[in-house]
């Protein structure tokens, strides 16, 4: 079903372990979410015998992120992309600012009313994008873009695999989890655990 809108734009912070395992912070409200645009790269592999294809392989390589966004503020571009604030409350880039993974986390409404929520596992985001246009005769509004390269995430979930993304469409039966999305990322669960 198509979807027509987008909201609830959310980020979670990572702090990794010594081998490089995953622990995600709160989430918190990155910015008014305008546009999302997500494309994914794959790892491909066709296996010829018998004078045909005998396997194909398609695995996920990576995935790019693109966010419009109304604006984003200085708390927030220093959690993205290492930017730090002064003293003054100055937001501050300098060449030796290094981006820091991030999870994300939105939801788009469908045209039955219900909603599709997503959580990608790891985003490392670059500098903003800002488009600036003088006033002219009508008000055009000028906002920024966020682009991100999605990779999966390090930390194994319990079916031993590194997933990059989670999604559920809302549908009655699974109300609990909806409702707890942006309480923390959503970890999977198989089996009873």
């Amino acid at each position: 079903m198509a979807t027509i809108g987008l909201d609830k734009l959310f980020y979670a912070p990572i702090t990794e372990d010594g081998s490089g395992n995953e622990t995600y912070g709160t989430p918190v409200q990155l910015a008014k979410a305008i546009s999302c645009d997500l494309s994914v790269e794959l790892n491909e592999a066709t296996l010829f015998a018998d004078d045909g294809q005998a396997e194909i392989v398609k695995e996920f390589k990576s995935g790019t992120l693109s966010l419009g966004i109304d604006d984003i503020g200085q708390s927030v571009a220093a959690a993205l992309v290492g930017a730090t604030v002064d003293d003054n409350g100055v937001l501050i880039s300098g060449g030796e600012d290094a981006a820091r993974p991030v999870a994300i986390g939105f939801r788009a409404r469908k045209a039955n009313g219900k909603y599709k929520y997503y959580w990608l596992y790891r985003v490392l985001f670059g500098i903003p994008a800002t488009n600036l246009a003088t006033k002219g005769d009508s008000i055009t509004f000028s906002t920024p873009t966020i682009e991100g390269t999605i990779s999966r995430r390090n930390k194994v979930d319990a079916s031993n695999k590194h997933p990059w993304k989670a999604e559920i469409t809302e549908d009655g039966t699974n109300d609990t989890i909806v409702n707890a999305w942006y309480n923390a990322v959503y970890e999977p669960t198989y089996g009873g655990n």
